[in-house]
C-alpha cells in the first residue's frame, strides 16, 4: 500500500472542486452531478498513475457501489461498500440510484464535497437554501492557480453564473490574463 497511498496523497493536492453545474428543476437548486465530480478527480489520479473504478454489486432494492482506486504498480485500495435504494423498482428508479451511489461513493473517497440533487427525490422537500453570495478574490484566486486552462475556464463559468454585473468583467480578465504553468 506504499506506492498507492503516495501517489494518492500526490493526486489529492491536485483535486478541483467539483462544480455545481447542474439544476435540479424540481428544487431550483445548483448541483454537482456524476461528470463534475469525475471532473474534478480523474485527471489528478491519471497523472499519478491511479486508475478509478466503480464496481457493482447484486442489490434487489437498489444499487450497491464501491470505489476502487488502482495503481500502476498493482496495489489497490478500495473504499466500502455504498448501498442507495431504488426510490421505483423501474429502470429509472435505479438510474437515479446508481448515479447518485457512484457520485457520493466517489466523493468520500476522494473527500470532496457537493450539493446534493437526486436524493431530495427520496426526502421531502425542505425549504430552498440561500445562495452565498459569490467572493470575487477567492474565485478570481481559483482561475488563476487552475492547473489547466480548461479548468481555469470550468472555473470562470462557475464564478459568472453567481456574479454581481459589476464583477463580471474581473472574472473574465482573470480568465483571459491565465497562464499555464510551466
Amino acid at each position: 500500500m506504499k506506492q498507492i497511498t503516495s501517489a494518492f496523497v500526490k493526486a489529492k493536492r491536485e483535486f478541483g472542486p467539483a462544480l455545481k453545474c447542474k439544476t435540479n428543476p424540481a428544487f431550483k437548486s445548483k448541483y454537482a452531478d456524476l461528470a463534475a465530480c469525475l471532473e474534478a478527480v480523474d485527471e489528478a489520479l491519471l497523472n499519478n498513475g491511479i486508475a478509478l473504478i466503480q464496481e457493482t454489486f447484486d442489490d434487489n432494492t437498489g444499487v450497491t457501489v464501491e470505489t476502487v482506486f488502482r495503481h500502476e504498480s498493482g496495489e489497490e485500495m478500495r473504499c466500502g461498500k455504498l448501498h442507495v435504494p431504488a426510490s421505483k423498482q423501474d429502470p429509472q428508479g435505479y438510474g437515479s440510484a446508481l448515479s447518485y451511489a457512484r457520485r457520493y461513493s466517489l466523493m468520500a473517497a476522494c473527500g470532496i464535497a457537493a450539493e446534493d440533487d437526486d436524493g431530495n427525490a427520496a426526502s421531502k422537500p425542505s425549504p430552498p437554501k440561500q445562495v452565498e453570495p459569490l467572493d470575487v478574490e477567492k474565485a478570481i484566486q481559483a482561475i488563476t492557480a487552475a492547473p489547466t486552462k480548461a479548468k481555469a475556464q470550468q472555473y470562470a463559468n462557475a464564478a459568472l453564473e453567481r456574479a454581481k454585473k459589476e464583477d463580471t468583467a474581473r472574472i473574465t480578465a482573470a480568465l483571459n490574463n491565465y497562464k499555464e504553468a510551466a
